[in-house]
């Protein structure tokens, strides 16, 4: 919104003299709404009759958990089936690292810092992964023109906070020489990992890998499967969601898994600068990909990137999961999930603003 306002306002005959951050009422509004939605989780806990114990907890046995609650206390809490369901931590880097919220904080919105003319380098890897390697260019150079510079095949070896900024020691990803890059502040932007340290999964014979899981999703089966009832969960059904400017969002398959499965299937593109809304608001970069099925033409995968791209997605999985063809698909006049129906039209090679 900041940057919105320092640069696309004007030219919709909206002006101002000047613009301020207020970053502590910032800060108060994100804490209120982390606030109030934690409060929420009580209620349901309330309202489903659910005892709710405060504390910090492990295993003592594949049936007990030992807490230490936060009033200096010790409770055992007995079940016949535990769901582990403790979330996930920011991965550490090699070298000189502590939190530092002082800092840290200033990076919520990544284009404040142009405003207090702060020099940023982001500590982590590629946020694009297979799924949506296809935008990765045109993404990139999206991100190019917001003043964003990549330093790719590199690695972070070393990090010190010891002074006033931050001194990062990088090499190339296969060894070679090091360089020192030196900035005000360094968010970790690295991935997560598993917050299972000091469970006691050793205890109990439990091992961790390496992968992810799909959290609501997978945690409803898990739910379902312990209380006898039938469970499934459809990877290719469970939407991803980059969330930058723009967002890039996919569901299914792409065109890569869709040629190694040996199937026949056709591409509709459809760009947003021929999209009306998003022509309107002045916010046309990105496109929407849609593969189908060449003699069925069902949906098999839908990609986007755009703007809100992570709310465009879900009618995506609403077709997925209905075995929807690329024809099924209408929408109201203008919008921006138009594209999609354009994307949709455009694998009979017969969209209509394009």
């Amino acid at each position: 919104m900041f940057h919105e306002a320092q640069h696309s306002f004007a030219s919709h005959g909206v002006k101002f003299s000047s613009v301020e951050v207020d970053l502590p009422a910032m800060m108060a509004q994100k804490d209120k709404a982390v606030s109030t939605l934690s409060r929420g989780i009580g209620g349901l806990f309330k309202k489903n009759k659910v005892n709710y114990v405060k504390g910090y907890g492990k295993f003592i046995s594949p049936s007990e958990v030992s807490v230490d609650t936060i009033d200096d206390g010790n409770t055992v809490v007995k079940g016949k089936n535990i769901k582990i369901a403790t979330g996930s931590d920011f991965k550490s880097l090699r070298g000189s690292l502590p939190l530092m919220k002082r800092k840290l904080y200033l990076l919520l919105v990544l284009r404040l810092c142009n405003r207090f003319q702060r020099n940023l380098w982001s500590l982590g890897q590629a946020i694009l992964d297979m799924r949506w390697a296809q935008f990765r260019k045109q993404f990139q150079r999206i991100l190019e023109k917001q003043k964003m510079k990549f330093m790719l095949k590199t690695k972070v070896v070393g990090v010190d906070t010891s002074g006033d900024g931050v001194k990062l020691t990088v090499e190339p990803a296969s060894g070679g020489y090091q360089t020192t890059l030196e900035a005000d502040v360094a968010p970790v932007s690295s991935g997560r990992t598993p917050f299972t340290a000091g469970l006691g999964l050793d205890k109990i014979g439990v091992e961790t890998d390496k992968g992810a899981h799909k959290a609501e999703e997978d945690g409803v089966a898990c739910v379902e499967f312990i209380a006898g009832k039938h469970a499934h969960v459809d990877y290719d059904k469970v939407p991803g969601v980059v969330y930058t400017h723009p967002e890039v969002a996919s569901v299914g398959k792409t065109e890569e898994q869709v040629k190694a499965l040996g199937v026949e299937y056709c591409v509709g593109k459809f760009p947003f600068l021929a999209n009306s809304r998003a022509k309107a608001i002045d916010d046309a970069e990105g496109l929407v990909k849609i593969l189908a099925e060449k003699e069925t033409d069902k949906i098999l995968g839908v990609h986007i990137m755009a703007p809100n791209a992570g709310e465009l997605i879900h009618e995506a999985v609403l077709a997925l999961a209905y075995d929807a063809a690329s024809e099924d698909i209408a929408h109201a006049h203008p919008t921006m999930s138009e594209a999609l129906k354009e994307a949709a039209m455009a694998t009979h090679d017969k969209p209509i603003h394009i």
